[in-house]
């Protein structure tokens, strides 16, 4: 399956951003989806997940309650809706799929998208 990812940019501390995922080339409903982020210089770091059917979600500590993914199966995206950004959520974001059950580690991701860098300004 091939991912891009858009919606990313410059954002002030505050604001609000939304990511999408586009997916082609499978049935985008056999997988689960993630998105990850990296700071410069730092890992890859998980940040949220959702089931397959959407049914379930899941989030790093660190963006409860402020994040929020869902994903439309008929438009083969998954969404990642920031709001209440903070400078520490400045990084490339990362959407990612797994045929597998959802996980918070890059290795149990097989497909990847290219990135979209999203920067928030104090």
């Amino acid at each position: 399956v091939q991912l891009q990812a858009s919606g990313g940019g410059l954002v002030q501390a505050g604001g609000s951003l939304r990511l999408a995922c586009a997916a082609s080339g499978r049935t985008f409903s056999d997988y689960d989806m993630g998105w990850f982020r990296q700071a410069p210089g730092k890992e890859r770091d998980f940040v949220a997940a959702i089931t397959w059917s959407g049914g379930s979600t899941y989030y790093a500590d660190s963006v409860k309650g402020r994040f929020t993914v869902s994903r439309d199966n008929a438009k083969n995206t998954v969404y990642l809706q920031m709001n209440s950004l903070k400078p520490e959520d400045t990084g490339v974001y990362y959407c990612a799929a797994t045929p597998t059950a959802w996980g918070v580690h890059v290795y149990e991701y097989d497909y990847w998208g290219q990135g979209t860098q999203v920067t928030v300004s104090s």
